[in-house]
């Protein structure tokens, strides 16, 4: 590992970049000063367990609620339109960029979303910590792909955090990836299949050149799109528990 690498306060290689960017207008400082604290799922310096209280995620009143997570939702625009097409769904949302916590919490406000629970910190400070076989549907969106090979432990998708995902994800629960970057592609393709709880359920070239029905785009897959690169879309599947091998 490099040196100079930005690490973590555990050690361990920082999977995103700045925390921050320009300035925020008045209003959206504003959001992250109310209703962020309203909304978070987690206080990143505890290491309770989440506790999803009554309104909000699978509970012994109501085990069979859907529960989706998005990691790095970037500006929100794919979390905020799921939430709106699903409000049946309940979904946590974890960035730690403030930029972009402020935008979606712009549009929670505007299309007065409830189902929305949101992490603003690294993810690895809360997945341990969410309750085993809880979600359903996992995405992780064009994550930095960290192209030089000195930084590619930065990446998220990885052996140990698919692990961690498979803790907490249900069986058959879905894993969507998804990169304009082929190189990231290949190291995310290669992580999966070699993941004994995980199987990537492509049968056709369509299955991960196309995104999913219903998809939600994000502004990265469209500035792709406008460059002439052609995202790639892998879809993983959590092995039921009395099938997977360790």
């Amino acid at each position: 590992m490099s040196a100079d690498m930005p690490k973590d306060p555990s050690g361990k290689p920082m999977w995103y970049g700045r925390r921050r960017s320009h300035k925020l207008r008045a209003g959206r400082q504003t959001l992250l000063e109310t209703l962020l604290p309203e909304l978070m799922i987690a206080d990143p310096a505890s290491h309770e367990p989440v506790d999803f209280g009554p309104d909000f995620g699978p509970s012994a009143d109501a085990p069979s609620r859907e529960l989706r997570l998005e990691i790095g939702f970037g500006a929100g625009e794919h979390l905020s339109g799921e939430a709106l097409a699903n409000p049946e769904v309940d979904f946590i949302g974890c960035e730690p960029f403030v930029n972009g916590v402020a935008a979606l919490l712009a549009d929670i406000e505007q299309m007065d979303l409830k189902n929305i629970r949101l992490f603003d910190d690294d993810v690895r400070l809360l997945l341990d910590r969410l309750p085993a076989a809880s979600v359903s549907r996992i995405y992780i969106l064009f994550p930095d792909p960290w192209p030089k090979y000195k930084h590619n432990r930065r990446r998220i998708f990885q052996a140990e955090t698919l692990t961690a995902l498979a803790r907490l994800a249900r069986d058959d629960a879905t894993l969507l990836f998804a990169s304009d970057h082929m190189g990231y592609v290949a190291w995310a393709l290669a992580a999966g299949l070699q993941h004994s709880e995980w199987r990537w359920t492509a049968e056709t070239p369509d299955d991960w050149r196309l995104p999913p029905k219903d998809w939600v785009p994000t502004r990265y897959e469209a500035k792709a799109l406008r460059k002439g690169d052609k995202p790639a879309y892998l879809t993983f599947k959590r092995i039921p528990r009395e099938f997977a091998s360790h």
